[in-house]
């Protein structure tokens, strides 16, 4: 089996078309067809099911997936150790972050590395925490700003950031604005919630608060980015739980904080797979968070 084989298999996998793929890999299309067909026969099973407009993963080529991404990665660490052993931080930087995440200035961080070490190509994804901690431990992904999902585990580390309570945030004529200094979760169990998608940090920290108290809601208006939360709870559409930093980002709704959850916070980490597995450019960023953090 060699590398190139899995190359041009996970970017079949990835694009879903073998000409696509072809175009990206920049090889011919006969080649990266015979590639792939040189590592069925090697594996002795079918890796994708072909169609004239797609071509889909099998369960074996979805298997061979994440093995694939994580040699890839490990290979590419390989690389990028040597080149820092003769002092040069180079290649790639996947990063992957929640928006508005606590702890951490992710763009202002990234600029500061991008002077420090120009020849990075940095890359950047969005998405829920939990999707991220997969990426980090699979390999497609350095290091992730996010929500603590789990416990460290042997594919993935965490480096405590921030954290902080829960607030309820209403519009200024909502009726819970002349409540008490504090709400409960059963002071607020019959409000209309405007929250995130279920993967998102805020959505899991408070689904777990609530949790913890023993109390149910329901979400009426799911959303995808803070400021159409903002915007919703603006319009007294409803309310929504979130972490403190959020209270500052609409300066005219009511922040309230969230009492009686127990020992449940909104916990901020950085994901980063194990310390053998970190590359040179994803130690470099963390160094560099560590100095501006003080």
């Amino acid at each position: 089996m060699e590398l190139r084989h899995l190359q041009h298999f996970v970017a079949v996998a990835e694009d879903q078309h073998f000409t696509r793929a072809a175009e990206r890999l920049m090889v011919s299309q006969s080649g990266l067809s015979a590639s792939i067909r040189a590592l069925e026969r090697e594996l002795r099973a079918p890796l994708f099911v072909r169609t004239t407009r797609r071509v889909t993963l099998t369960e074996a080529g979805r298997a061979l997936l994440a093995e694939a991404e994580r040699i890839l990665a490990q290979v590419r660490a390989a690389h990028e150790a040597v080149a820092a052993v003769q002092g040069v931080v180079r290649g790639t930087l996947s990063v992957g972050t929640e928006q508005c995440i606590a702890g951490v200035h992710v763009a202002g961080l990234l600029a500061a590395f991008r002077r420090r070490h120009p020849d990075v190509e940095i890359r950047l994804r969005q998405s829920g925490s939990g999707a991220l901690a997969e990426e980090v431990a699979a390999g497609r992904l350095d290091l992730a700003f996010a929500y603590r999902t789990q416990a460290d585990s042997e594919q993935l580390r965490s480096a405590s950031l921030t954290d902080e309570p829960m607030y309820v945030l209403c519009h200024p004529d909502h009726r819970l604005t002349g409540a008490a200094a504090a709400l409960t979760p059963a002071d607020v169990a019959d409000e209309v919630f405007v929250d995130f998608h279920p993967d998102w940090g805020p959505r899991r920290a408070t689904d777990a608060a609530f949790a913890a108290a023993g109390v149910r809601r329901t979400v009426a208006l799911e959303v995808n980015d803070v400021h159409s939360l903002l915007d919703l709870v603006d319009e007294n559409l409803g309310i929504a739980v979130v972490p403190r930093h959020f209270r500052h980002k609409r300066e005219a709704l009511t922040a309230l904080p969230l009492k009686g959850t127990g020992e449940v916070v909104y916990e901020t980490v950085a994901l980063l797979p194990p310390a053998r597995a970190t590359s040179p450019a994803a130690r470099a960023l963390m160094a560099l968070l560590e100095t501006e953090r003080g």
